[in-house]
């Protein structure tokens, strides 16, 4: 995620320079041969420019708004697992109880350091590279990483777990598929054996039941997000009317200028160039905006800072077991919070 107020153009023109190379060979090109050659067949009618534009308008519109959703929809998931862990963090510390303080000291650790390597675990999967995300395809992508880092790409699961679970629970998750789901797993068996101790109320192991339950619901939302892309076909036929309009688009602008050539001079046809990169590169990078938020948890500089989520809900729930060597927050770099 972004913090600053905007991007400067020293870092979104680099990131976006590839589409002003495109579009200044497709503007270059078919005016050199209108000028001299005399390829008078290369101007064309604006209309059909116009109205492709127009289409082009529409999809980009709609796909960017799509992408936009996926975005806001996955920082309104994380926010409940903000607040569902704050409760969950509450109502261990309330509902179980023990005669002897360091005992109930210890279970109330175990089971929040659980919930630790819950959100660890959730994290590292949602780090996950998939074969349709850009972060690590797309050149511009690769090439913006200089700019911060991926705290999961540089760090071990294995040794994050390890501060928070025992070696015998810290070989069973790792040996799980879905680490996460089996963690929720754990709490749920561990928080059983306390009810059946009779630590935890018949009322209370409900409730805390209820709250691993919704733990659940809010980490498959997050994997439904993660593991089913931005729909390919919308994807695709962006991609193509955007392209086919960018080819068009300096046809277009010759028919436009050659009408001038009589009272203006036929270097007026070189305007072609400057106006087609323009608009050519102000499609292009809003289909390059949109592409780049259609999975907000790949590790892109505007997705959604579930490190420093998860950082923050570990800081809240280690003050409410009263500790005071707390981890220290997630800090910016160039402005980037992930």
């Amino acid at each position: 995620m972004n913090i600053s107020s905007h991007y400067k153009l020293l870092h979104f023109i680099p990131w976006t320079r590839t589409k002003i190379y495109k579009m200044l060979l497709l503007s270059i090109v078919p005016t050199l041969l209108f000028y001299f050659l005399d390829f008078k067949w290369l101007a064309i009618p604006w209309v059909p420019v116009a109205l492709l534009g127009t289409a082009t308008a529409f999809i980009s519109g709609f796909k960017n708004t799509q992408t936009y959703n996926r975005m806001w929809e996955a920082r309104q998931i994380y926010g409940s697992i903000i607040n569902s862990s704050r409760a969950f963090g509450i109502m261990v510390k309330d509902f179980v109880r023990t005669d002897n303080e360091t005992e109930t000291a210890i279970i109330h650790q175990a089971i929040i350091y659980r919930h630790f390597a819950w959100l660890t675990a959730l994290r590292y999967q949602l780090r996950e590279v998939k074969s349709w995300e850009n972060i690590k395809t797309k050149s511009y992508n690769k090439e913006y990483l200089q700019y911060y880092k991926v705290p999961e790409w540089e760090s071990n699961l294995s040794d994050e777990l390890k501060n928070f679970l025992n070696e015998k629970e810290l070989n069973y998750i790792l040996s799980t598929k879905n680490r996460a789901t089996q963690l929720i797993a754990k709490q749920s068996e561990a928080i059983k054996k306390l009810n059946q101790q009779g630590t935890i109320s018949d009322y209370n192991y409900v409730a805390l039941s209820n709250q691993l339950k919704d733990l659940y619901d809010q980490q498959g939302k997050c994997e439904r997000i993660k593991n089913f892309p931005y729909p390919r076909q919308f994807s695709s036929i962006n991609i193509y009317f955007t392209n086919l309009f960018c080819i068009l688009l300096p046809l277009g602008f010759i028919g436009e200028f050659s009408k001038m050539i009589e009272k203006s001079g036929e270097h007026i046809i070189w305007l072609t160039i400057p106006f087609s990169v323009i608009l050519g590169w102000v499609f292009l990078v809003l289909e390059q905006i949109g592409e780049s938020t259609e999975n907000p948890f790949e590790g892109n500089a505007n997705d959604i800072p579930i490190t420093q989520i998860s950082r923050n809900i570990e800081i809240d729930l280690r003050e409410m077991l009263g500790e005071t060597d707390l981890p220290a927050p997630i800090q910016p770099q160039n402005n980037i919070v992930l």
